[in-house]
């Protein structure tokens, strides 16, 4: 039965919190470059506000501060191998300086994302199976606290792989097939909670990394091409309001 609900909340809490998010949906294609700068204010503030401080409270600080430091390491690793790729199939922007501002980077920084979210959501599927198996109250109130801390990084998500060059449906079934992760971490979680709750400070550390990387390696760079006071002014509003966003949620959950 335990494991019953473990199932029915992972799957839920996961597809749910993608699925909200696919109201991105329904902005127009040319608010997508300028809703960046929100998607960076999600992304860094759910990494310093809500993954890392989590991770520091396991008691654990520097294996988690390792991964970090790891994960931001292996994800230039992996966005090095994407890029010479790219540039040894077509025109890129570092070898072709006509291309250097191309509207999306041909889908760099939404690989990196989705693998962010790929363990991100497998850590959420872990933490729902260790509350089920303390009570069922505790287990629905774990998934419905992550459904709703989920929504604005999930939208932030979303947007990032639209800029990334994604369409709306690849971007939407890329963003519902990573949230499946949530149950492989539910079952696992299930199966082996005190063994995968050992590397719960790594794999956040390494959550982390991905939304720092991407968001000051990819996404910011890419701002810095409207220099202008207007646009700048614009920019740190929406960087602000995604930041605001995870704090507001983070504090609705405390209480």
């Amino acid at each position: 039965m335990t494991l019953g609900w473990i199932l029915v909340a992972s799957f839920a809490g996961g597809t749910l919190s993608a699925g909200m998010a696919s109201i991105a949906l329904l902005l127009r294609a040319s608010w997508v470059p300028m809703l960046v700068s929100y998607a960076i204010g999600a992304l860094l503030g759910a990494a310093f506000l809500e993954v890392i401080p989590h991770a520091f409270e396991l008691g654990r600080p520097q294996e988690a501060a390792g991964a970090i430091l790891g994960g931001i390491f292996v994800f230039f690793v992996m966005e090095k191998l994407l890029l010479w790729r790219h540039c040894h199939t077509e025109q890129c922007e570092v070898h072709d300086p006509a291309t250097g501002a191309s509207a999306h980077d041909h889908g760099r920084s939404g690989t990196l994302v989705i693998v962010g979210d790929t363990v991100h959501n497998f850590v959420d599927g872990v933490l729902i199976a260790a509350a089920f198996l303390q009570s069922t109250e505790l287990g629905v109130i774990a998934a419905l606290a992550i459904v709703a801390h989920e929504i604005p990084q999930e939208m932030g998500d979303f947007l990032i792989l639209l800029h990334s060059g994604y369409t709306r449906r690849q971007a939407l079934a890329a963003n519902l097939l990573s949230s499946l992760a949530t149950v492989v971490g539910g079952v696992l979680g299930y199966y082996a909670l005190q063994l995968i709750l050992h590397l719960e400070a790594t794999l956040l550390g390494i959550v982390a990394a991905s939304m720092i990387y991407v968001a000051v390696a990819d996404l910011i760079p890419g701002l810095h091409r409207r220099p202008e006071l207007r646009d700048t002014a614009f920019q740190a509003l929406l960087i602000a309001l995604g930041i605001g966003t995870i704090g507001l949620a983070r504090a609705l959950l405390a209480h």
